[in-house]
C-alpha cells in the first residue's frame, strides 16, 4: 500500500483575476468545486500551503479563488502555473467500483498467465482516452497501453497488481 500522505495533483493556478488577489484555478477534480473542500493544498515541494477562503465557478473546470494571504494582483500573479496537490488521505474514499488513477501507480502489471510485465508508472490522458504507462521490470522502453476493460480486465489493489492483456501489435513488438 502506498503512503496515505502521497501527493495527488488536483489543480493548477492560472492568471490573476482582478486586482484584489483573486486568481484562476484549473481544477482536475470530477466536480471542479470539490477542490475547495479538501483542506489545505500544497505545491509539489510541500513548501507552501494554500487555503481557499472562497471560490466561484468561471467556466467548465476553471474557478476563481481567493487564497488566504494573497491580497494583491502581484501576489496572485506570482502563483501562476503552480500545480496544486492534496494528500491522498485528504481525498474522499472512492466507492467499491471506483478508484483514483493515482492509486494505480506502482501496481505490478502482469499478463493473464502471471508473467510480470512491469509496474504502472503513470496514467496519461491527452484527449483521446486514458493511457497506461508500464515500466518494464528489466528496464527499457515503456509500454503505452490503452486503459480499457479489454486491455486491463482486472485490478486487484489488495494484491498490488493489475492484469494486462496487451493488444496483438504490442505482443508482436516485444
Amino acid at each position: 500500500m502506498r503512503a496515505p500522505d502521497r501527493l495527488v495533483l488536483v489543480g493548477r493556478f492560472g492568471a490573476p483575476q482582478g486586482v484584489r488577489g483573486e486568481i484562476r484555478v484549473q481544477s482536475f477534480t470530477g466536480d471542479p468545486r470539490a477542490i475547495g473542500g479538501y483542506g489545505p493544498l500544497t505545491d509539489a515541494a510541500r513548501a507552501k500551503a494554500f487555503v481557499f477562503e472562497r471560490l466561484r465557478p468561471l467556466k467548465d473546470d476553471m474557478l476563481v479563488v481567493k487564497a488566504t494571504g494573497v491580497e494583491t494582483r502581484e501576489a496572485a500573479s506570482a502563483l501562476t502555473g503552480i500545480a496544486l496537490f492534496a494528500r491522498r488521505d485528504q481525498l474522499p474514499e472512492p466507492s467499491a467500483d471506483e478508484f483514483y488513477y493515482d492509486d494505480l501507480v506502482g501496481l505490478v502489471a502482469a499478463a493473464r498467465d502471471g508473467r510480470a510485465l512491469g509496474r504502472v508508472a503513470a496514467v496519461w490522458n491527452h484527449g483521446a482516452g486514458d493511457i497506461l504507462e508500464i515500466a518494464p521490470e528489466g528496464g527499457g522502453e515503456a509500454y503505452l497501453l490503452p486503459f480499457t476493460r479489454v486491455v486491463v480486465p482486472e485490478i486487484d489493489f489488495a494484491a498490488g497488481r493489475i492484469v494486462v492483456e496487451p493488444p496483438e501489435e504490442v505482443e508482436e513488438g516485444r
